[in-house]
C-alpha cells in the first residue's frame, strides 16, 4: 500500500474488503486429503448413511470434524449416498 501511497483501511474501504483479509494468509490443513479420501471411503462402504452419520464416523476414528457437509468432497459422494424414494 506505501507503492500508490494509500493507507491499508482506504484501500480496503474503496475495494469493498475487510482489512483482516490483508493480514491472514488462508491455508489449507495439511491433513485435508486423507480427511476427504475417509469421507469417501465411508461413503463407498456405508452408502445410505447422511452426512450427520458419515461425520459421527468420523469422530469415533479420531477426526475433529463439524455437522456442516464439506464442499470440498468429491460430488462422487452425492451420487453414493442415492436418491431417497
Amino acid at each position: 500500500m506505501s507503492k500508490l501511497g494509500v493507507t491499508e483501511r482506504r484501500a480496503c474501504l474503496v475495494l469493498g474488503q475487510h482489512r483482516s483479509t490483508q493480514r491472514k494468509i488462508p491455508t489449507r490443513p495439511d491433513d485435508e486429503a486423507a480427511l476427504t479420501a475417509d469421507i469417501v471411503a465411508l461413503a463407498v462402504q456405508y452408502g445410505r448413511y447422511g452426512y450427520r452419520r458419515i461425520a459421527a464416523l468420523l469422530r469415533s476414528a479420531g477426526w475433529s470434524v463439524n455437522l456442516i457437509p464439506r464442499p470440498s468432497a468429491p460430488d462422487s459422494c452425492r451420487v453414493l449416498l442415492g436418491a431417497r424414494t
